[in-house]
């Protein structure tokens, strides 16, 4: 397989990263499940052409549009943290690329994606369909509104920071269910937190750890 001794290390940087964090996240190791998807979702596939060569790098890349892709390590927790099974219905919310959606598909039974900027919208589906991810839907429209026609959600995960935990989104999370959702202002402190629902519909958060996210845009 093509880059696979750069996987491998895209993989130890993940562990590592987990070893380090654990204090703060909670979590020592990468679910065996999470760390199959992103072993079998070609990571260089959904970077532009230029940045595949960087693609297993553990930072971010830009990807236009004044967007980026994750960080394996960002992308590997945040799925991590969502606790996923095989039945799971999940929201998604910045599909960018679709790099995060194929890992979502690999471990949930339907995955719903939005995503503002159309361009980015499209290829992401096109790519998704061209590896075969037939449990994906994605469209373009605000996030901040989430997707009631197909709510409620196991989880939802947000690959932008808001400035606070988004209403819609919230009413829109199962019982027991997960949010993983940076929140913070640009350029200044964000913090990733983990918000679970329990069977009363009270919600609990927690703070994870610091990031650093692209800003999460309202439409007008």
């Amino acid at each position: 397989m093509a880059f696979e001794r750069e996987r491998q290390q895209m993989m130890a940087d993940i562990e590592a990263g987990f070893t380090y964090t654990r204090t703060m996240t909670g979590r020592d190791h990468l679910d065996p499940r999470v760390r199959e998807a992103m072993l079998r979702v070609p990571r260089e596939d959904f970077v532009p052409a230029d940045m595949r060569h960087a693609a297993f790098r553990d930072g971010a890349l830009p990807v236009g549009h004044g967007q980026t892709i994750s960080q394996p390590y960002i992308v590997a927790l945040m799925t991590d943290l969502l606790e996923l099974s095989n039945a799971s219905v999940v929201l998604e919310v910045g599909t960018g690329t679709g790099f995060q959606t194929a890992i979502l598909s690999q471990l949930a039974q339907q995955v719903y994606s939005i995503e503002r900027i159309q361009e980015l919208a499209r290829t992401a589906q096109q790519r998704l369909i061209g590896m075969g991810c037939d449990n994906v839907e994605i469209r373009c429209s605000d996030g901040y509104l989430g997707w009631p026609e197909k709510a409620p959600f196991d989880a939802i995960v947000v690959t932008a920071a808001a400035p606070e935990l988004p209403a819609a989104l919230l009413e829109q999370l199962k019982p027991d269910g997960r949010m993983v959702i940076p929140i913070g202002l640009p350029y200044a402190h964000q913090e990733l937190m983990l918000v679970s629902r329990d069977q009363r519909g009270e919600t609990e958060t927690r703070d994870i750890l610091g990031v650093a996210f692209v800003p999460m845009v309202r439409d007008a």
